[in-house]
């Protein structure tokens, strides 16, 4: 073991000098040839690259304005607002437009125009054609069957040279669910919004670059003069005719790239300004490197070996300790590059390997707590001696329905709590888990308790942990409700927010209470995420959806003393 790295030195410091000769013997033979190709292939591929990165911004940007027009078209808003005969819905529909607005900065003008001239759109006053049939409009007509983008200047006037004015437009056919036209989406965007994303391109001083599509129209041109002069024009059509390539006679570079989902061709001509200089000032460069690095190479190619092998033998080191189960290594990131690269993927690759086992354990640990409280708050055993004693008490008094209507209520409430030993379940069964105790605490508490359930239908299969909502109700009755004078109300309603989350409430009118001193009373302290209220507890139900998704998801509560309580649960 000893030798190996002394060999491996010693065969790095001779090889590396014997290959430095002869690289510096057959760049000096071919310098001027190889350096020349080299610095003109990557200018090339430079341009190419520069050229091929702002078409596909391009492209990314006109598909994500299908997407919103395809968005709009196909929203079941804006199929009921055109196929309704009053229109309804049309204060949502325009809530949408203006949502897609917001999404982008430049789309200047949303229009949904339906095929009877009723038209819903951002801008007050529109000068377009319209007509109770629109399918005799010319305009319309071409805006259904058009799938491509096209530059226009503001709707329906003669073409202006105010680049201000200047939009690109796209439309999109509505159709009801028997594939019938309904009406046209028209969205406008601000000429500006492509132009940036060429404006900055570097092709050189006689560089340029342009946008012409299928019809040899030209969409895009830094100078807005190529859109007025048709000799301007007829170049522009030439070129992008033209073979794509290098043309060594004039110094010139075109290159094309066709954008995705459009007709539109974008055109780069690249003038490779300064590159004779930089070939004449690498080969100055050169010449002078050369003599010096055969000096240099000599003299430090044995210490460069050395560097090498050294930390290359920590390594092996390290890793023979790791293979022995030992993870509290570390190696010294040092050496050259590629050596100070696995150096570091490898102290980063034991690093992790620490915090996962570790996380494992933790996580082991805490899902077994949280089986265990799980386990407890499914049968709760006050709340099922507090169910029979009601229903012995209804049998006494002969209410034969009562107790049947509870004793299904109580199967009912524990099969939901079982739900065959999963974990999961979903918001469906978890809502009718709490209509079920909430069935049998009215029938303890009477008039004393009220109650309101309700969820969005759509989010029924939606799955989720089960028995989260079960302790906030309870914590609400017993502690809120339980302890008030009079009746008290309870409401519980699941629905989504504007981000897609799935949103819990559970808010009851009772006694309240002051968060910050029901936390010290009960020893946590104000730095507590949330008090304490008997039972299995608010904090369980918290721990548990963190554990599933993560920090930001969780409990809320909110409460003032005689105003109630409001607990919220934000899950993805």
């Amino acid at each position: 073991m000893k030798r190996f790295p002394r060999s491996l030195q010693f065969r790095i410091s001779w090889i590396y000098m014997l290959i430095s000769f002869v690289t510096i013997g057959i760049i000096g033979a071919v310098l001027y040839f190889g350096i020349s190709r080299v610095v003109l292939n990557d200018s090339i591929q430079s341009s190419n690259m520069a050229i091929s990165k702002s078409g596909t911004l391009v492209e990314m940007y006109i598909d994500r304005l299908k997407v919103l027009s395809t968005l709009l078209a196909r929203s079941p808003q804006t199929i009921q607002t055109l196929s309704s005969q009053t229109k309804a819905g049309e204060k949502d529909e325009l809530q949408f437009i203006n949502n897609v607005l917001l999404s982008d900065s430049y789309i200047k003008s949303v229009v949904v125009i339906g095929k009877d001239g009723y038209v819903l759109s951002n801008e007050k006053k529109l000068n377009m054609r319209r007509s109770s049939d629109m399918m005799n409009e010319p305009w319309y007509v071409a805006a259904i069957n058009s799938t491509n983008p096209a530059l226009t200047s503001a709707r329906m006037q003669k073409f202006s040279m105010d680049k201000n004015n200047w939009v690109i437009s796209m439309s999109q056919e509505i159709k009801d669910a028997d594939n019938r036209n309904l009406g046209v989406v028209l969205l406008d965007i601000e000429y500006k919004g492509i132009e940036d994303y060429l404006n900055d391109l570097k092709l050189g001083s006689k560089g340029f670059a342009f946008i012409i599509n299928s019809k040899g129209e030209i969409v895009y041109h830094k100078d807005p003069a190529y859109f007025t002069d048709q000799n301007k024009q007829e170049q522009l059509r030439k070129i992008s005719m033209s073979e794509q390539g290098f043309d060594q006679t004039q110094n010139l570079l075109v290159y094309k790239t066709k954008l995705q989902n459009s007709d539109w061709t974008l055109v780069g001509v690249s003038s490779l300004d300064g590159l004779q200089q930089v070939r004449n000032q690498l080969l100055r460069s050169f010449a002078i490197v050369g003599l010096g690095l055969l000096l240099l190479i000599i003299v430090v190619s044995p210490f460069i070996a050395k560097s090498i092998t050294r930390p290359i033998h920590r390594l092996e080191q390290a890793m023979q300790k790791v293979e022995t189960g030992t993870l509290e290594v570390s190696v010294p990131e040092t050496g050259v590059t590629e050596v100070q690269g696995l150096a570091q993927h490898f102290n980063t690759m034991v690093s992790e390997i620490r915090r996962l086992m570790q996380e494992i354990e933790t996580k082991e640990k805490a899902l077994h707590a949280y089986e265990l409280s799980v386990l407890h708050s499914q049968i709760n055993p006050h709340f099922l001696y507090n169910t029979l004693d009601t229903i012995v008490w209804m049998a006494e008094f002969n209410e034969s329905e009562r107790v049947i209507s509870t004793t299904k209520a109580l199967a009912k409430f524990f099969q939901l709590s079982l739900s065959g030993g999963s974990e999961m379940t979903t918001i469906e069964n978890e809502m009718n888990h709490v209509a079920q105790y909430l069935f049998i605490q009215k029938e303890r508490y009477g008039e004393k308790l009220h109650y309101d359930i309700h969820f969005d239908p759509a989010l029924s299969a939606k799955v989720i942990p089960k028995i989260i909502l079960q302790p906030l109700v309870e914590n609400a009755i017993y502690h809120g409700i339980r302890e008030k004078d009079g009746p008290g109300f309870l409401q519980i309603t699941c629905g989504s927010t504007a981000d897609g989350n799935v949103i819990f409430v559970v808010k009851d009118d009772g006694v309240g209470f002051d968060p910050d001193s029901r936390k010290e009373a009960a020893g946590i302290g104000t730095s507590s995420s949330l008090p304490k209220l008997g039972g299995v507890g608010i904090n369980n139900v918290d721990d548990r959806l963190k554990l599933y998704y993560g920090r930001e998801y969780g409990v809320t509560l909110q409460s003032s003393l005689g105003e109630g309580t409001t607990v919220t649960i934000l899950i993805p």
